[in-house]
């Protein structure tokens, strides 16, 4: 292998065996084609066989000319890579890290630009905002075939045009990337009108007898099967800080809030890092989901030591904020995991997280369920959840022999009504609600063994948003 020194910025990309036509997985095609385009030397690029992989010379051949490229096994990995989905850019000082497919590509696209503001055909790659790649209407298709190609008319055009942008076609070569030669095609009616399905799935919306509006219907109907909102006192309610003892970085004043919001933010972080202190153990790793610009994160690093923290976050702006306050803090047990949260997959004892948005509550707690990790939970934007093709609501079985799922959507859409400026009534029905659906991911949580309860953070004042979930693996 080749040394790798510290001073050196890093792109792993995985391998494995033939699948049918193609020399490597799917995303480190892409990454390769994009480097290739772009004319990329900045990287130092490492090869990663997967266990199949027998012989990795014929994928050595196979990597462009104008990459040099090495083979390092997965033991070799950084240990912040070995956390995450490949492909993974790992900066120079080794302890922040971009994975998953999007983020590197657009990590890619600006260091080229940085290193050439000339290349306007680079960074108009880039959508809106420059956060984003362009793409087409039509997206999400993986690895589709030419059949379906021509039974999307808009992804076919853009794939046409696409092969018209000067360099394209040269670093397909590089690549041996094979374009399919598709004909011009034009929208179908059948694509611009609904089908029948469609309007009778909407008319079932509006019409089914069964479904109950409001929040007190539903609220009545958990009440008449036993079930209303549980809150179990505060484990710590006195265990606070000594933040005048902080330093700077550390203080959530640094994170650029005003003295009102930052008073907020240490209550907030006294409730959730009280309970931490108590269930971690010297040598854990203590995950910070959806991090945002670091302030559980970063004093978990500092008040904790003995353990490891990670933040994960997909906004880079936010966790290149956390990693200057750490820099200076000079903090060392502290990884920046820049991310979707699927693409985390290492090990870890603790998972926290201070007002995980929508469904990203539970993205965090099935990822602590299948780590066996324990879990501190603020939880935030109850009106942003839904179904999705992994989550279904609601979670428990419980809650699902009573509530439909627009029934349960009632209760997430009146949990957010706790805004201060509303009557105490309705508030009082919002911290109900948020009750409730909380209470349903705590018994679902326990179906899988754990030992789980809801409270509120102390004081109420310190968040409209006031919930924590706390949850022990029993076994």
């Amino acid at each position: 292998m080749e040394k790798v020194g510290i001073d050196d910025e890093c792109l792993y990309l995985e391998i494995s065996n033939y699948m049918e036509d193609r020399i490597f997985p799917l995303h480190t095609s892409i990454v390769l084609f994009l480097m290739s385009y772009c004319d990329t030397t900045s990287l130092k690029v490492f090869l990663v066989p997967n266990k199949n992989v027998a012989d990795c010379t014929l994928w050595m051949k196979k990597v462009p000319a104008n990459i040099p490229a090495s083979i390092i096994s997965d033991q070799e990995l950084p240990h912040v890579v070995q956390s995450c989905c490949l492909p993974a850019v790992v900066e120079k000082n080794g302890n922040f890290c971009r994975a998953g497919l999007a983020v590197v590509l657009r990590y890619i696209i600006h260091k080229t630009c940085e290193a050439d503001c000339n290349r306007k055909d680079i960074s108009e790659l880039l959508g809106f905002k420059k956060t984003c790649l362009k793409a087409c209407a039509e997206d999400s298709l993986g690895d589709c075939q030419e059949q379906m190609l021509k039974a999307l008319p808009l992804l076919s055009r853009w794939y046409r045009h696409v092969q018209e942008v000067s360099g394209v076609k040269k670093a397909a070569v590089s690549c041996g990337i094979r374009f399919l030669n598709l004909p011009a095609t034009s929208p179908s009616s059948s694509m611009l009108t609904p089908s029948s399905s469609d309007r009778k799935d909407k008319n079932t919306e509006t019409t089914d007898p069964h479904f109950r509006g409001g929040p007190r219907p539903t609220m009545n109907k958990l009440e008449e099967n036993g079930i209303s909102a549980r809150f179990s006192p505060h484990p710590f309610p006195l265990l606070s800080q000594n933040w005048s003892s902080f330093p700077l970085s550390a203080h959530p004043i640094e994170g650029k809030l005003s003295s009102e919001r930052a008073l907020r933010k240490q209550q907030q972080l006294d409730n959730i890092i009280s309970i931490v202190t108590k269930l971690a153990k010297p040598g854990d790793t203590i995950v910070d989901f959806c991090s945002g610009g670091g302030h559980l994160g970063i004093v978990l690093a500092h008040t904790l030591s003995s353990c490891q923290v990670i933040l994960v976050e997909n906004k880079e702006e936010s966790l290149v904020r956390a990693r200057d306050r750490c820099d200076d803090l000079g903090l060392q047990n502290i990884w920046f995991l820049q991310t979707n949260l699927d693409y985390f997959t290492g090990p870890f004892q603790i998972g926290v997280a201070l007002h995980a948005c929508g469904v990203a509550t539970d993205m965090v707690i099935d990822h602590c369920i299948m780590a066996n990790a324990a879990f501190v939970i603020c939880p935030c934007c109850y009106g942003f959840i839904q179904n999705t093709v992994k989550y279904t609501f609601p979670r428990s079985q419980k809650f699902k022999s009573v509530l439909s799922y627009k029934e349960h959507m009632i209760l997430c859409r009146f949990a957010d009504q706790t805004a201060v400026q509303l009557p105490a009534e309705r508030r009082l029905i919002g911290k109900n609600c948020m009750g409730l659906v909380d209470l349903d991911r705590a018994w679902s949580a326990e179906e899988y063994g754990y030992k789980v309860y809801v409270t509120s953070m102390e004081p109420d004042s310190c968040s409209p948003k006031n919930n924590l979930i706390v949850g022990s693996c029993s076994v």
